[in-house]
């Protein structure tokens, strides 16, 4: 990079079970640095099977950030993650022109890249209060709160994300506002360029690589990684595919086969609606097929065009 170029954060991003990880460290290899994680499942410590979090093994001695910093009973947000990982790209970007953003959280993604709004913290009571709707009258009785107070938000929302449906309703109370009027989706200013990389596999391979991760996760331990972590099954780090459908197998509600294939069947639903929120930006350099068997090419390719 020459000196007058500013330093570059290549994301690499895509559905889960793509292989974000595999290229992001090879790409940490060849350029030299070092990788942060923007799956908000991995930051938690007890969960690495579940959540596929790289083992030190797949690591290959290329530093990760934000992998297993966090308990489960611990309180984080998104609006701390953008804040933490802008100061680490500042103390990185001293020494380093280039650093690998790596995941499959949307959300997470664009608070770095993009920035969050400013938007109120949540207040205990009302949260209480909404978590009770969500006890007593499940998804559905929070749809319809939301539709009653931001009718376009609960057009575009994930209705199957309780958390999101929470956190826009307690905006709207107490902000009098819809959440829609508040979240402004303009880009706030870097100070470094920035380079996405998306995967993009086939469904039908997809769709294989999400079995049989499935099936390794299970021969790896993860059911026993489950039943450890009982006593916290209402935790929001473990309100997410593979932990609930665990949970109904150890409730005795399902056969482990049972859970399994809706293990499976549930996470390709959620590949395809990571790809829905990936397909709306429009600044995502996509490999395809043939790229992926040589993606290292196609990467360095895509920074010699940002880098004259």
């Amino acid at each position: 990079m020459k000196p007058e170029q500013k330093p570059c954060l290549i994301v690499v991003l895509g559905p889960t079970a793509s292989g974000k990880t595999s290229l992001a460290i090879q790409l940490a290899r060849q350029l030299n640095t070092e990788v942060i994680s923007a799956d908000s499942r991995q930051f938690y410590k007890e969960i690495p099977i579940g959540t596929a979090a790289p083992t030190v093994d797949e690591m290959l001695g290329i530093k990760h950030h934000f992998v297993g910093q966090l308990s489960i009973e611990d309180a984080y947000n998104i609006s701390k993650f953008e804040s933490q990982v802008l100061n680490l790209l500042d103390e990185k970007f001293k020494t380093l022109p280039y650093v690998i953003l790596a995941g499959g959280s949307g959300l997470y993604i664009d608070a770095v890249c993009k920035g969050i709004d400013e938007l109120p913290d949540p207040d205990p009571d009302l949260r209480k209060e909404l978590n009770d709707i969500f006890e007593n009258e499940g998804l559905e009785g929070l749809g319809e709160k939301l539709k009653s107070l931001d009718p376009q938000y609960h057009k575009d929302v994930d209705l199957k994300n309780s958390k999101r449906l929470i956190r826009a309703i307690e905006v709207c109370i107490q902000t009098g506002k819809t959440y829609t009027e508040l979240r402004k989706n303009q880009a706030k200013k870097r100070d470094f360029q920035i380079l996405k990389i998306g995967l993009q596999i086939d469904r039908e391979m997809l769709n294989q690589r999400i079995s049989q991760r499935t099936d390794e996760m299970m021969a790896s331990g993860w059911l026993e990684e489950v039943q450890r972590l009982l006593p916290y099954r209402n935790y929001n780090a473990l309100n997410t595919v593979g932990y609930k459908e665990l949970f109904s197998y150890l409730d005795g509600s399902w056969t482990l086969e049972k859970a399994v294939e809706k293990i499976k069947t549930n996470t390709r639903r959620y590949a395809k609606r990571q790809m829905t929120w990936f397909r709306r930006d429009h600044e995502i350099h996509w490999l395809n097929q043939d790229q992926l068997k040589s993606p290292m090419k196609a990467v360095i390719q895509l920074l010699e065009g940002i880098n004259p």
